[in-house]
């Protein structure tokens, strides 16, 4: 349900699009000129490449751009066996009358094996004339050097903070939801930048009231609010041991957070921290992070955590 909403809400034209200002005024002036050499998109997830792929191929070819664009998800299509059939058939067939190329949109391309890679490589150099490929990628080093000099390479970021709350008031507004502005801050917070995370938070705090609080974002998001992060620091820093170990399980427990979630929170959150000076930060830093490794590797959740607690209360004065 929550990729309808984001599909609903997608721009239609690339003049559309919100943030990504130094992309958006690149791929205008293709859109001007109906045409385009070879792309790559690379950025975080749900930063608007997909969007802008197809946003770019409706304004160079119309509303009936589908008939000339062959869009696949490289991940689920990632053998040399799909390069070779799928894409180098559809590649050697003639546009449609009236255009003088087609497109092949590539999405997760750094999903491909190095072996498609390279029989991708020969097919974008064969049918360069009529045709054009856009890939999209979150990490643009897996994509081999060959086919990375081929394209004119787009980095998107994550999006502003502001840009995410302006587009979360409009859905809302869209979807007959009634939104308080802490709450869309609470949205932008919990999203990253990822404007997709963003609708999908929307959406799932509207499917239990139309009413959206800030309360509502973070309980069904499993995130928790910066100042109950905060006070965990205190704890440690005024309170001692016991008292912020009881306020850490308190946090998990009523936000639902397993061990990694609360130290990656707490982590985020530690800049942010306004009674913690940089040099404590630093070796808090190293703390979470060397606890963080301990569970990954197999370690028991419950004793690294109050290992970390007890290390930031050892540090802190108590």
């Amino acid at each position: 349900m929550s990729e309808l909403w984001v599909e609903r809400h997608r721009p239609r034209s690339v003049s559309e699009m919100k943030g990504q200002r130094a992309v958006v005024d690149r791929l205008l002036a293709y859109s001007k000129t109906k045409t385009f050499p070879h792309l790559m998109f690379a950025g975080p997830p749900g930063t608007g490449k997909t969007t802008a792929a197809l946003a770019l191929a409706r304004d160079v070819f119309g509303e009936g751009y589908r008939s000339n664009l062959l869009e696949m998800n490289a991940s689920d299509e990632r053998k040399l066996e799909s390069i070779r059939t799928k894409v180098k058939q559809f590649a050697r067939t003639a546009p449609m009358p009236g255009s003088s190329f087609k497109v092949i949109f590539l999405d997760e391309a750094d999903a491909l094996t190095p072996d498609a890679q390279g029989a991708l490589r020969r097919i974008m150099e064969q049918y360069a004339e009529t045709c054009r490929f856009i890939l999209s990628c979150n990490y643009s080093s897996k994509i081999v050097e060959a086919i990375q000099s081929r394209c004119a390479v787009f980095r998107f970021r994550p999006l502003e903070t502001q840009k995410v709350m302006e587009t979360v008031v409009q859905v809302a507004e869209n979807e007959g939801l009634r939104l308080e502005k802490d709450a869309a801050s609470a949205i932008a917070n919990v999203s990253l930048g990822d404007l997709r995370k963003a609708i999908t938070s929307l959406q799932v705090a509207a499917s239990l009231d139309l009413h959206v609080t800030r309360d509502l974002v973070y309980e069904t998001t499993a995130t928790a609010p910066p100042e109950d992060l905060h006070g965990f620091f205190l704890a440690c820093k005024e309170d001692g041991f016991q008292p912020a170990r009881r306020r850490m399980r308190g946090i998990m427990d009523r936000f639902g957070l397993a061990g990694t979630d609360l130290v990656n929170q707490l982590h985020r959150e530690l800049g942010n921290v306004p009674f913690l000076d940089e040099s404590k930060k630093l070796v808090i830093t190293e703390i979470m992070a060397e606890c963080d490794f301990r569970m990954v590797e197999g370690g028991g959740e419950s004793l690294q955590l109050d290992s970390m607690a007890a290390k930031i209360c050892e540090l802190l004065g108590i």
